[in-house]
């Protein structure tokens, strides 16, 4: 089993590292993690370190002697989702699972048929566990570069985040739609994909058209229709795949 990823401001370079706090208290009261166990110790942006636990104290206290560090660099193509706001604690779960697969930034999108609205103090709340999500699961993952989830987008800002994409596509949920497929699309060697979810009722003809201008493609997953909430997960694991970022 893979070693226990936990998050830390700034990745130590040795030769020991004291890790305290909720994390701490995550390793020692939790996970119950005894000396002479492995860890690792990330910042969530790509820098890491490895090393063993050395001592336990009290019930957030862990100290780590540091083997070795370095850095994961940024991935020759980039994965954006431009998710649609779901209903419920399905967004939660779209972020969960797409950190999980591999994304690389979340970016919530209050499409014309979301029911769900971000507003005021709730829009706040939400983006909060979004991004909470997004930390959780890339721990979980043992992922060391976690998602970037975004603030809430609205249409004219997708539009120009799907402008200066190598790759943009909104993925498209009538089969007999004229659009290709994700799977056979030309995919860029390098630089950035962006990829449309959009909402159970689907994308408005209108967010089509301005997506469309800005140099989006519609595409299809398959013949089945994928709810919101795991369109993304799915598209993401294609791309991997074909990247070479799964081989």
């Amino acid at each position: 089993m893979t070693a226990p990823v936990f998050v830390v401001e700034e990745v130590p370079a040795g030769p020991e590292f004291v890790l305290e706090g909720p994390e701490g208290r995550h390793a020692v009261s939790v996970k119950r993690l005894n000396p002479g166990e492995a860890v690792v110790l990330t910042d969530g942006r790509g820098g890491w370190a490895e090393g063993v636990v050395k001592s336990t104290e009290g019930k957030d206290r862990l100290t780590v002697a540091v083997a070795s560090a370095g850095r994961e660099p940024e991935p020759p193509v980039r994965i954006t989702v431009v998710q649609a706001l779901p209903k419920g604690d399905r967004g939660e779960l779209a972020v969960e699972t797409m950190t999980e697969t591999g994304v690389d930034a979340i970016v919530p999108w209050q499409a014309s048929r979301c029911i769900t609205q971000w507003r005021g103090d709730r829009g706040a709340k939400s983006l909060a566990k979004w991004r909470a999500t997004a930390r959780e699961a890339g721990k979980q993952s043992r992922r060391v570069r976690f998602p970037e989830v975004a603030e809430a987008m609205s249409t004219k800002q997708v539009a120009a985040l799907l402008a200066g994409a190598d790759l943009a596509v909104v993925l498209h949920e009538d089969r007999e739609a004229p659009s290709g497929a994700l799977a056979t699309a030309d995919l860029p060697a390098t630089g950035s994909v962006v990829l449309v979810v959009g909402p159970e009722g689907g994308v408005s003809p209108e967010e089509l058209a301005a997506f469309a201008e800005a140099g989006a493609h519609p595409c299809r997953l398959g013949p089945s229709v994928l709810r919101t909430s795991t369109a993304g997960t799915a598209a993401t694991a294609v791309l991997l795949a074909r990247t070479g970022r799964w081989s």
